[in-house]
């Protein structure tokens, strides 16, 4: 009673928009918006959010008013439908796959100033998100039959989560000499952490610059272990029997491990597309590989997209805090590819991924908050989404652990709006 579906297709000469609110109210629009249109639209709006800037000051501003004319022209024309509505499901394809709707703007009622901390006069905008709990289905047939399938099992465990890997010898060197506390995740400078291949602390890894780029030099994501062992301890899980971290988050632990009585399993690291890395092929996320942790087995520390696919899974929700793992290219051409596939095939009813490269000391925020949300017995995924979404845009951002002054907001989209759930986002229903 509370949700309502909106549907998109786009052709070569126009987009057409379908949706079903409370009620059973039905609109249709037909909108002369043709699909190279649409691309181009898109394309611009994530020149802001999918940025390649090594420094917040670098990224670009967001184009309000151009997101604005999404919703003046794809969602006003069919909001009868619903605007009443709490928690929208949204079908899209081609170009609108690349985006998530949380970043279209209600109203051209939006802030113009910039006298503010950078980034703060976003905390304004209209965002979609501000009134209503989204999610993302591949289809409405999908989402029918995720619902009227039942988990096989009873879920016995209620969650597994895999952070930190380390990927070289001086990061693992480095890491135990300093075992004895968490990871410090306050003491950021002004530069970007992204949990993809090519930006670091010190800026850019660069294919020009690097002869070879192996999975030895990425980056650690040190930040990541305090994310997992938060979710842990908001889902009542055993941080000694259900967290992986360092030398223990490892490609073949994933492989060999029970994990068909998880409900939740996380992942927290850099994801990888096809080029980020030698000879990569495929989408593919990033753990501690056999040089660092010792083990003999046959692996490269890379679990890729084949490999997902030969898992045993039987999971309400597969969390992917990491970079682009919405799609098979990085692009997000397609609203259910690469990654997000291939949990889904391997038994999964939801997945959290990613738009774009995340910023890794906001990710970490918003994600222990969708936890710390997800305590409350009222909530589901995507109202916890939605909750620390708006946490994030209407917070303090990054503040200077030294000086005590905001660094940035985290109120431009590119921090907060790159997570999408994908399938079920309805209901989670975690016994602690």
């Amino acid at each position: 009673s509370d949700e309502a579906w909106i549907v998109t297709f786009s052709s070569d000469r126009a987009t057409y928009v379908w949706a079903t609110g409370p009620g059973g109210i039905e609109k249709f629009s037909q909108v002369q918006l043709p699909r190279s249109e649409l691309a181009d639209i898109v394309s611009r709006l994530r020149q802001a959010v999918d940025t390649k800037a090594a420094t917040f000051g670098e990224i670009p501003d967001f184009d309000v008013a151009l997101a604005y004319q999404l919703y003046k022209k794809l969602l006003a024309p069919v909001e009868t439908a619903w605007k009443s509505a709490k928690h929208l499901i949204v079908v899209t394809d081609g170009p609108l796959a690349q985006i998530p709707f949380s970043i279209i703007p209600t109203s051209d009622n939006f802030p113009k100033d910039h006298a503010r901390a950078l980034f703060a006069r976003y905390k304004s905008v209209p965002w979609l998100i501000r009134d209503y709990a989204i999610s993302y289905s591949p289809s409405v047939e999908a989402l029918t039959s995720l619902r009227t399938s039942k988990p096989a099992n009873e879920f016995t465990t209620a969650f597994v989560g895999f952070g930190d890997p380390w990927f070289n010898l001086d990061q693992a060197r480095l890491a135990e000499a300093d075992l004895a506390k968490l990871p410090d995740t306050t003491s950021v400078g002004p530069q970007l952490r992204r949990r993809s291949a090519r930006i670091s602390r010190s800026g850019k890894l660069d294919d020009r610059s690097i002869d070879s780029i192996d999975i030895s030099k990425l980056l650690r994501l040190p930040d990541t272990a305090e994310e997992v062992l938060l979710m842990a301890r908001y889902l009542g899980a055993n941080p000694s029997k259900d967290v992986f971290l360092g030398k223990d988050a490892t490609e073949e632990r994933v492989k060999t491990m029970d994990l068909t009585d998880r409900r939740i399993i996380a992942f927290s690291t850099h994801a990888l597309v096809p080029g980020d890395l030698d000879g990569l092929r495929e989408p593919a996320l990033a753990l501690t590989p056999p040089t660092v942790s010792g083990a003999e087995a046959a692996s490269d520390g890379l679990l890729t997209m084949g490999e997902v696919l030969n898992l045993k899974l039987n999971a309400d929700w597969i969390i992917l805090s990491a970079c682009n793992t919405a799609s098979a290219d990085g692009l997000g051409s397609e609203a259910l590819s690469g990654l997000v596939r291939a949990f889904f095939y391997a038994g999964s009813r939801s997945v959290l991924a990613t738009h774009w490269a995340v910023e890794s000391t906001s990710a970490s925020e918003l994600i222990t908050g969708l936890f710390k949300s997800l305590a409350s017995p009222a909530s589901s995924k995507s109202v916890a989404l939605r909750s620390a979404m708006l946490a994030l845009i209407d917070g303090p951002g990054l503040i200077d652990p030294e000086g005590g002054k905001v660094i940035v907001s985290y109120a431009h989209p590119m921090f907060w709006a790159p997570f999408a759930i994908i399938g079920e986002g309805a209901d989670l229903q975690v016994t602690q």
